[in-house]
């Protein structure tokens, strides 16, 4: 007996990664739907990614106008409108949104707006704001990519006074300061923007430093970067509570000291967003970390159900999700069974100033390789800053098998870094070596020279210190 569904794939979540499967699957002649509660674009176009570019971007013109005055440039009365910025980017928003909601339409994709819930492995229930019931409907095979949210400690005595990530794009108006805690990309990007924008930032965070799980150099000579932009960095504390008050909100900090800021934004990670999804009557299991458990192929406990992107945080990257989504249908409705490659993955933190990396950190190198590590390393002045006397310095390094002489990592920090990973993520996934890293003419006079121009190799006795 042969059953009938409404859809032969429903997606529930209409963010890079929901949109692009349910694109291609439409456009293969299946029928589709995408259900989304909020705005199609998901967390990158709607309230990460491409909106936090735009504030990094107004963030930076300051510190350009300052270099600019070194090179003979005077500027009178520049000032910043936060209102102003914030309705640009706004309707820059809804116009990328829109386009997204339109590629769907065009691909013969159904898009329906409400909370989806699944109440057996082949029926979702589509609910109003209100939880009213809006609709139901069946599919043979239904594909999960609900994204994360921020996460903040509900615990901690006064977090209702908090923001996160999200509510930082909307602020009604500019705070004089600001609070971040975290030390993650999220928190650095945050501290750039606000400080860019003449708030007094001071970024707070438990461990020892900055990007734990980046490269260590990296993560040292951030620290000391963004505090020549006038950030104050406090490592090894935490809240341990916060105090609103007639002035503002007094951050009581775990070793003894108080700080009074208009507002305080949490930056301490973000969770797979599976909450009141229904997962447990679908038969869709979880990890232990909270996060839907998948195959490499992105298929679930549920013989029919897939999920993708951050709510399987395996790798939390826009990009990651539409290859993954890519992959997905290739494995499920083109009988081409795939899964994506997630090594040598290169990323950028937008912070200021930019890291941009590939590959493998220093110790993770030196756990992974058979034999030795070989690792260069250099900082200088790059030639904008030099001409203006700013001590600001660019970290460039690059982390070699001995044996293979394979470039294993590379690491930036300093600007245009995002720019330069990208093509350095060619050579590190083609398995290029050192060699032919240093057959290949320097563009000059450019930063990027310097990752082909690197000779010397850093000796033990500095790699221990």
């Amino acid at each position: 007996m042969t059953t009938t569904y409404d859809y032969d794939l429903f997606v529930i979540g209409a963010g890079s990664g929901g949109v692009r499967a349910a694109r291609l699957t439409a456009l293969g002649g299946k029928k589709v739907a995408v259900a989304e509660e909020y705005r199609v674009g998901g967390t990158c176009v709607i309230r990460g990614c491409v909106p936090k570019k735009f504030m990094v971007m107004a963030s930076e013109v300051s510190h350009a106008l300052e270099i600019a005055e070194g090179y003979g440039w005077s500027f009178d009365n520049a000032k910043f409108d936060w209102p102003t910025f914030l309705q640009a980017k706004d309707v820059e928003i809804a116009r990328l949104s829109g386009i997204y909601a339109a590629n769907l339409g065009k691909a013969g994709v159904d898009l329906v707006h409400g909370r989806a819930v699944m109440k057996d492995a082949h029926t979702v229930e589509l609910l109003a704001k209100d939880g009213s019931k809006l609709q139901t409907y069946t599919a043979e095979k239904i594909l999960i990519a609900t994204g994360g949210r921020p996460w903040k400690p509900e615990d901690l005595p006064g977090v209702e006074h908090a923001i996160t990530s999200e509510e930082a794009f909307h602020l009604p108006e500019l705070p004089k300061r600001i609070l971040i805690a975290g030390g993650g990309y999220i928190a650095v990007e945050f501290a750039g923007i606000f400080a860019g924008l003449g708030v007094e930032t001071t970024l707070i965070y438990r461990g020892p430093n900055i990007l734990r799980g980046f490269d260590d150099d990296v993560r040292a000579h951030l620290a000391g970067e963004i505090e020549k932009r006038g950030i104050k960095v406090i490592l090894g504390c935490q809240h341990a509570s916060i105090e609103k008050t007639e002035t503002g909100l007094v951050n009581h900090l775990g070793n003894g000291m108080t700080l009074e800021t208009d507002v305080v934004m949490f930056a301490t990670g973000r969770v797979p967003y599976v909450k009141g999804l229904g997962l447990e009557k679908a038969g869709v299991e979880l990890n232990d970390e909270g996060a839907i458990a998948v195959d490499p192929f992105s298929k679930t406990s549920a013989d029919n159900i897939w999920a993708i992107g951050d709510v399987t945080d395996r790798m939390n990257l826009t990009p990651v999700a539409i290859r993954e989504a890519v992959a997905f249908h290739e494995t499920v409705y083109k009988n081409n069974p795939q899964h994506f490659d997630y090594e040598a993955v290169a990323t950028a933190v937008f912070s200021q100033p930019p890291v941009g990396v590939v590959g493998l950190t220093e110790a993770e190198a030196r756990r992974a390789c058979p034999g030795e590590v070989d690792v260069y390393v250099t900082r200088f002045r790059p030639m904008k800053y030099a001409f203006t006397g700013s001590d600001e310095r660019v970290l460039m390094k690059l982390v070699v098998d001995a044996d293979s002489q394979r470039v294993v990592g590379v690491h930036i920090v300093g600007p245009e870094s995002p720019e330069m990973i990208q093509l350095a993520a060619i050579a590190v996934k083609a398995g290029l070596t050192k060699a032919q890293w240093d057959a290949t003419c320097a563009v000059h006079p450019t930063m990027a020279e310097e990752l082909v121009t690197l000779k010397e190799k850093q000796s033990p006795s500095a790699m221990a210190g």
